[in-house]
């Protein structure tokens, strides 16, 4: 049964998409405000129908959390199902930092590219990074939230891989608060699978934390520590023992402009 759910439900995907994304294209002489909710028409149709063909709802812990005023939200990333999620029912619009070759993938990534979020040119290093210091506040300036996934890639339930530091520099650079969450998509929406498992999934999302005072490093470990401590905490059967410490890498590695973010 969840194999037929799985089909019916990326059917319903592909043969709305394409459509769909044409719709925003068309919509290119109006305000970029104007095509964000247009894809955001899409991605709620994409998890609401997830919920009704494949039986995956969602919970929210921590919704008191997010502030009044701009944010940097750090999520952990598990599946695609938070990238559909996030824009769709956070009460803000959102601008993803993300590779500029996904501009390449045909219909959807032209839409994106419509949207004018803050795609980056990882050849260029330290140049990409100083884009998203300016692209980012811009959009902070105009009441946008920005989404960066520490870990760089989505990873499998009850693995950590190493948190770049990308996130917490640009939240330190504009004086923005960074807002970790914990999220166990994992479970019902496994990376790279066909199929989908009807199940709950939980967004946590933390207190904000401040970067007043702060270096990168501490505002990085303390976003890798609230995340991971509470991955623990949601799924238990995932990990043998308590989350024990950021990540070991030398500073080098961690700043080098290349993959910090």
């Amino acid at each position: 049964m969840n194999h037929l759910r799985s089909a019916v439900y990326l059917l319903l995907l592909t043969l709305t998409v394409i459509p769909w994304a044409l719709v925003v294209l068309a919509a290119y002489v109006r305000p970029v405000a104007t095509r964000y909710r247009l894809c955001t028409m899409w991605t709620r149709f994409a998890i609401l129908a997830a919920r009704h063909v494949c039986g995956i709802t969602w919970r929210i812990e921590g919704w008191e959390n997010l502030p009044d005023g701009p944010a940097i939200l750090l999520p952990k990333h598990q599946s695609s199902w938070e990238t559909f999620w996030l824009p769709s029912f956070v009460p803000r619009q959102l601008t993803f930092v993300y590779k500029r070759e996904l501009h390449l993938v045909p219909f959807f990534g032209w839409a994106m590219a419509s949207l004018k979020m803050i795609n980056i040119d990882r050849s260029r290093g330290q140049d990409a990074f100083e884009q998203v210091v300016r692209q980012g506040g811009e959009h902070l300036r105009d009441g946008w939230w920005i989404v960066i996934f520490p870990e760089g890639t989505r990873t499998p339930p009850g693995s950590t891989r190493r948190y770049k530091t990308g996130g917490a520099r640009l939240a330190v650079r504009t004086g923005t608060p960074a807002v970790p969450i914990a999220v166990n998509s994992g479970e019902v929406w496994p990376r790279r699978a066909f199929l989908k498992t009807p199940g709950e999934i939980t967004i946590s999302i933390g207190t904000p934390i401040s970067t007043e005072g702060r270096t990168v490093d501490q505002v990085s470990s303390l976003v890798e520590s609230w995340i991971e401590t509470e991955m623990r905490r949601l799924a238990p059967h995932r990990y043998s023992g308590p989350y024990v410490g950021a990540s070991r890498v030398d500073a080098k590695s961690r700043n080098s402009p290349t993959t910090a973010i």
